[in-house]
């Protein structure tokens, strides 16, 4: 292999975070794909072309450093293209439908939300809030939220080369999923993600609608006010950990068939068809029928939920399930078998103020550029 050619896609390998001894060095550039975990990466796939979003109003700067000059500020919810990492930053693409120019700069990672079908695409996306919500409570729809889009979270998706849904968390949670997504993954299982963010508005239209349903329907009312239980259980009536991007509602499947695809020069795995596990209810069950423990127990403790007794409903999925996310640092919530919460993550998004008052309906993703195609558009007026 020419020698060029090898150091180009030596520096590229390690920008993306293979370790200098890593084996891949040695595969041939024909391959059919590198398998970024099996050769030392963090994530399914290489930050690098992954969509982003400023999570909270924070500056973009023309350096990795707190001093540097300010190059634009970025409003909650703006979207960017991921460049590379560094550190506790990202440098990142900046394009405005309504400007000639794509700017590029730095932001810290851990003001950011990131797209996560970009970063572990072996997960099933199944966001029902984006197309027709299966909220209810007691079996009973809730007005103008039960079968109702709640928002939009579609589109093409030129990292993976489909239509995918947008699923925005906050970076390091999205490392968690990675994590617990793998061990799923080792039992021929995968994690199956029906939301993760969910914006203010929705939030809050939920909470207004359940609340018209509890006063028109005494069996609903009486359920969800039913000792020890009461209606934040089922849907927080203030910011959501949903909102801060830390929070995921999720099922499990036992894959029955995959395909091995290509994003540049990365294979991944593409879950073509799973059964579902069998859980105690139906997905957004809002009411104590979907209870996860015998009684509440804090949603704030990352360990007092492990001194309850699951609730006599749970079944053999809704365990399994649990277990592959506690193990990857995922607390779950007592009221909902589905809630998981990163409490670390929330201590974080409290810190810098996401409260998610905004929507996520376009993507940024490019794929994992090639070493030797230069990113001739960053920075530079756009043709």
């Amino acid at each position: 292999m020419n020698t060029v050619l090898v150091f180009v896609l030596s520096v590229f390998l390690l920008q993306c975070g293979f370790p200098p001894n890593s084996h891949v060095f040695n595969l041939p550039i024909a391959t059919i794909g590198i398998n970024y975990v099996e050769h030392g990466g963090n994530l399914e796939l290489p930050i690098h072309g992954a969509t982003g979003w400023a999570a909270v109003s924070m500056p973009m700067r023309s350096e990795p450093n707190q001093r540097a000059d300010v190059v634009s500020n970025l409003a909650p919810g703006q979207g960017f293209t991921i460049l590379k990492e560094y550190g506790e930053w990202w440098n990142v693409l900046l394009s405005s439908a309504d400007s000639n120019y794509a700017v590029s700069g730095w932001v810290l990672h851990r003001k950011c939300f990131i797209n996560l079908p970009d970063i572990v695409p072996s997960v099933v996306f199944d966001i029902t809030n984006a197309y027709s919500s299966l909220k209810r409570s007691s079996s009973y729809e809730i007005p103008n939220i039960t079968g109702y889009t709640l928002y939009e979270a579609w589109a093409f998706n030129y990292r993976l080369g489909r239509y995918e849904f947008i699923v925005p968390v906050l970076y390091s949670t999205g490392r968690r999923i990675f994590e617990a997504q793998q061990a799923a993954l080792a039992d021929g299982n995968t994690i199956i993600i029906y939301e993760a963010f969910r914006p203010r508005t929705t939030q809050q239209s939920v909470v207004s609608n359940l609340r018209d349903l509890m006063d028109s329907n005494a069996r609903v009312r009486r359920n969800i006010n039913a000792p020890p239980w009461g209606l934040n259980w089922f849907i927080a009536t203030g910011v959501s950990n949903h909102q801060r991007g830390v929070a995921i509602d999720a099922g499990l499947g036992r894959i029955v068939s995959y395909e091995t695809r290509m994003s540049g020069i990365f294979s991944y795995t593409h879950v073509t068809a799973v059964e579902r596990f069998v859980m105690p209810t139906q997905m957004h069950e809002l009411s104590p029928q979907a209870v996860a423990f015998s009684r509440p127990v804090s949603s704030t403790s990352p360990d007092a939920w492990r001194t309850i007794m699951p609730a006599y409903s749970m079944t053999e999925g809704a365990m399994l399930l649990q277990y592959y996310l506690t193990n990857a640092g995922f607390t779950p919530l007592a009221s909902e078998w589905w809630h998981f919460n990163d409490l670390e993550g929330a201590r974080i998004a409290n810190e810098i103020g996401i409260r998610g008052e905004f929507f996520t309906t376009t993507v940024y993703s490019q794929t994992p550029r090639h070493p030797l195609i230069p990113c001739l558009s960053c920075g530079r007026r756009k043709k």
